[in-house]
């Protein structure tokens, strides 16, 4: 089956280009002037067309906690949000830490066809820091990369051991980077704002100690160790450092730790309860100057569904986290308008460098012989997020009900269309 998208304003990490583009089979025949024939033509008019999102790092919660989200729903709540590969964390029920559970979850997105879905295996087993998974099998299983996220791997030998592991075949340990002595029972940034609340704060060094700790590892083994979800200011100088010196480290930011600040726990809004907590106004101001300058390597939601009753409790008792795939684009265009990034920044932290980080070959860019994996993203459209937008299980975000501006549109797997928005 032949597609054309016709008046595409191609967004790609390096450059811009106007051009018509033709799908065959799955695959990006032409980038052309022409317009040939096709079976079904959509005029983009203009519309910003980027390479289909990859998001490093999310929770599916299947199997096993499939009342919180699924590996239907998340896939769908991807495609929504222009996201056509994900890669969901191994804290599941069971923990997926072998290949058979792995092979599950590959399969499963396979089958439904709406967005890859590259499980991350457990480091060890049941996370619980001491005996290391079975990495190779669950590699050849679909596994993209290794984390215990949601918990940290406490052990240093532990560590050391996983990043000799992983290096042997090229691949990457994620890390949760968390002393958790430290956080004790925290459930909000230590700051002003801890004060103010009573809320039991969790100091900046309880992360930056351990992205000390990893980056170290990594320079010790030559192994490759990915920061998730960094959020402080001393936690990106540390990976400046470490890739100054060319130690293997990279990191991650997600659009709330850009975006909010812990001024939102004043309301006592568990649908900022988050960990890594939400920070200070200089922790954010942090982020936009990695993003800026590249030591942050790409944005990842690490979006976390739960129900509403999980989180309408009071406050030490909600669990943490945050919905994040519909809000990636508007919170992540807010960069650009603001300059802390480009469009084609926008293409490379959301696209570009992700699918180098996983090896992924054909993605990432628009270009002849890709994958046809395609976001078609308005960034002028202005629109409220509701329940009826809203394609997750869950609706834990403090940007519910919120007028947000820059929407996905469109977006293609594989050519075929599998999300169209009805605004």
């Amino acid at each position: 089956m032949k597609i054309l998208l016709t008046n595409c304003k191609i967004v790609n990490h390096d450059k811009t280009l106007t051009k018509n583009i033709l799908i065959e089979d799955g695959i990006i025949k032409s980038l052309t002037d022409d317009t040939p024939q096709a079976d079904k033509t959509y005029d983009l008019k203009g519309k910003m067309v980027l390479p289909g999102l990859i998001d490093m790092h999310v929770h599916f919660r299947d199997p096993g906690l499939e009342y919180k989200e699924d590996i239907i729903s998340g896939s769908y709540a991807a495609a929504a949000g222009g996201v056509t590969a994900v890669c969901p964390m191994a804290n599941t029920k069971p923990v997926n830490d072998n290949a058979i559970i792995t092979k599950y979850m590959a399969d499963k997105g396979k089958e439904l066809g709406i967005c890859d879905i590259l499980p991350v295996g457990a480091v060890s087993k049941g996370m619980h820091g001491e005996e290391l998974t079975e990495m190779g099998d669950m590699l050849s299983a679909g596994a993209c990369a290794f984390s215990d996220d949601g918990k940290p791997v406490l052990g240093s030998d532990v560590m050391r051991r996983a990043l000799e592991y992983v290096s042997g075949f090229g691949g990457m340990i994620l890390s949760h980077s968390e002393d958790k002595q430290l956080a004790g029972e925290g459930v909000i940034h230590e700051g002003e704002v801890s004060a103010i609340t009573g809320l039991r704060g969790i100091p900046a060094e309880t992360e930056e100690i351990m992205i000390a700790r990893d980056i170290l590892l990594a320079k010790l083994t030559g192994g490759h160790v990915h920061i998730c979800h960094i959020s402080t200011r001393y936690g990106v100088e540390l990976v400046r450092w470490g890739k100054s010196k060319g130690i293997n480290v990279t990191c991650e930011v997600t659009p709330h730790h850009f975006s909010l600040t812990d001024r939102e726990l004043l309301s006592y809004d568990t649908n900022c309860k988050m960990n890594p907590p939400l920070r200070s106004a200089d922790d954010v101001k942090a982020m936009k100057e990695g993003l800026m300058d590249g030591t942050i390597d790409c944005i990842a939601t690490d979006h976390a569904p739960h129900s509403r009753d999980e989180k309408f409790q009071e406050f030490d008792l909600a669990p943490f986290g945050i919905t994040g795939l519909q809000t990636l684009v508007p919170l992540t265009l807010n960069l650009v308008r603001e300059g802390v990034i480009n469009e084609n920044d926008f293409s490379r932290l959301c696209s570009y460098a992700p699918a180098q980080l996983l090896r992924l070959k054909g993605r990432g860019v628009i270009e002849e012989g890709a994958m046809a994996d395609i976001a078609v993203i308005d960034p002028d459209k202005e629109y409220v997020f509701d329940k009826k937008l809203n394609k997750s299980k869950s609706v834990n975000t403090p940007f519910m009900d919120k007028t947000l501006k820059g929407l996905c549109v469109l977006t293609f797997k594989n050519g075929r269309e599998v999300y169209k928005a009805d605004i």
